[in-house]
């Protein structure tokens, strides 16, 4: 008889059958007069024993079950959701997920240690590192050459000192050698600065400083002002080296060497050209934009006139209006006019109004065709005329005599529906020719047989009516209008 295993809350969890084996759980429980029972009682002891020792944990685990993760040499128990780690951080190389807050996280991917506040994760430490070597600021105490202790904060970036901060000038001493560094002046001291205070390296300041007493080693005091900048020394022309002469913000007109003028705009994308016209008004006709050059306004300014034309312009082509054109180009090629239908060619109407060509492709009021076709997905490609009924792997296949056939395959429609799907067209209405097999009148009904072949014998699915006769047993293609 079947007996009922309760949980310590008294939930039943599952029944037990006589002579049966219960995986409901990672434990088996065994029924009554089961042979060979003593083998699983004494696994579960020791599954117990060991807490289910595995790097995978327990298929079939159940809240409060308690599981060794031997991969992780971490203890950890199920919620009712996941396990979790009873102990230390769980250890994963992605954010874990089901943690409650104050949970930690260790980082196995970049070796941090990460505490959960309930939304997401803070990072408690280490710093990220960067580069191969340190990088980090770092309070120091230095000795300077006078013995005394001097208190700094350097800035390392992969091994280098960058720059040191100091409260205090004072010369280092050599017990306390830093690269880059020799007299500490007070405030914040770049790498390789020389004693005037100029930088003997790459390492410079970058950004906007509110004054400087010098300028690449030279008192501001030698410079041109802006409040003073006439040069009154009359023996001597203001002269240029080769290299050029910039002038605005960014040095929006430039006339470079070689005779060369370039106008730029390096604080803008627009340049504008303007001229005075007849009545004295200053007109903006052109810009130069990074595009190319466009007209002040749309549809209002021309390109050459009717006393100054260009010669040839050339391009590799043009978007608008042109009053005469000598040929048309598609893709790469130019084709020219022509009312004939000769080959690669425009055709053009007559003085009829004619157009004259080999064939259309398109939408027609009359078709060259007889049938209605449809696209449709068939299990294997079907010779046209072959019969068709909804079916096999796909869409349809070939009819049986036991089949109600939709159609037959069609070799050139008049007009073919759902045309760009993939397939085969099945005509549906109109004339098509279909496989026959035997002999047929003209006239006569033929019907679905097996194979896609239809016969005059009569089945439950009418195909159509034969156009023609023809007395051959074997199979061929007759003409008929379709009755589906």
């Amino acid at each position: 008889m079947a007996y009922q295993i309760d949980r310590f809350n008294n939930t039943i969890l599952t029944s037990v059958e006589d002579g049966t084996v219960d995986r409901t759980t990672d434990l088996k429980f065994i029924g009554k007069n089961y042979a060979g029972y003593g083998e699983i009682q004494n696994e579960n002891f020791l599954y117990l024993l060991e807490n289910f020792s595995s790097p995978s944990q327990p298929p079939r685990p159940i809240s409060g079950q308690v599981w060794y993760d031997s991969s992780n040499n971490k203890l950890k128990f199920y919620d009712g959701t996941k396990f979790k780690t009873t102990g230390g951080a769980e250890i994963s190389p992605t954010q874990p997920v089901g943690l409650t807050e104050g949970d930690f996280w260790w980082n196995s991917s970049n070796q941090q240690l990460y505490a959960f506040n309930g939304t997401d994760f803070t990072l408690i430490g280490p710093q990220s590192t960067a580069g191969a070597g340190v990088t980090q600021m770092q309070s120091d105490t230095v000795i300077d050459s006078e013995d005394n202790n001097r208190v700094i904060i350097k800035g390392t970036i992969d091994d280098n000192v960058v720059f040191i901060v100091s409260n205090s000038e004072f010369v280092l001493g050599s017990t306390s050698a830093i690269t880059g560094f020799s007299t500490i002046k007070k405030g914040l001291n770049l790498a390789n600065t020389n004693a005037d205070g100029v930088s003997g390296s790459d390492y410079v300041y970058w950004g906007t400083a509110s004054n400087a007493q010098k300028l690449n080693g030279v008192d501001a005091s030698e410079y041109v002002l802006a409040s003073s900048s006439s040069f009154t020394d009359t023996d001597n022309a203001v002269s240029f080296e080769d290299i050029g002469l910039t002038i605005g913000d960014g040095g929006s007109i430039s006339v470079e060497s070689q005779n060369q003028l370039t106008i730029q705009n390096t604080t803008g994308n627009l340049i504008k050209f303007k001229a005075r016209n007849n009545s004295g008004q200053v007109i903006h006709s052109v810009s130069v934009t990074p595009e190319g050059i466009v007209p002040a306004a749309t549809s209002t300014f021309d390109l050459g006139s009717n006393t100054y034309k260009w010669r040839t312009v050339y391009a590799d082509s043009f978007d608008g209006v042109a009053t005469v054109a000598e040929r048309i180009r598609l893709s790469t090629v130019d084709y020219q006019p022509s009312l004939g239908a000769v080959n690669n060619t425009v055709a053009l109407r007559d003085s009829s109004g004619d157009i004259t060509a080999n064939e259309f492709s398109g939408v027609a009021s009359s078709a060259k065709f007889a049938d209605l076709a449809e696209i449709y997905q068939t299990d294997t490609e079907y010779p046209v005329g072959t019969v068709v009924a909804v079916g096999g792997k796909n869409e349809v296949r070939a009819a049986r005599v036991t089949d109600f056939a939709i159609g037959v395959i069609s070799d050139k429609p008049a007009y073919l529906m759902n045309s760009e799907a993939d397939g085969q067209a099945v005509g549906l209405k109109g004339r098509v020719p279909v496989r026959v097999k035997g002999p047929v009148s003209k006239g006569q009904p033929l019907y679905a047989f097996d194979g896609g072949v239809a016969t005059t014998i009569t089945s439950a699915s009418l195909i159509g009516i034969a156009l023609e006769s023809n007395n051959d047993a074997n199979e061929k293609l007759i003409e008929c209008v379709l009755k589906v």
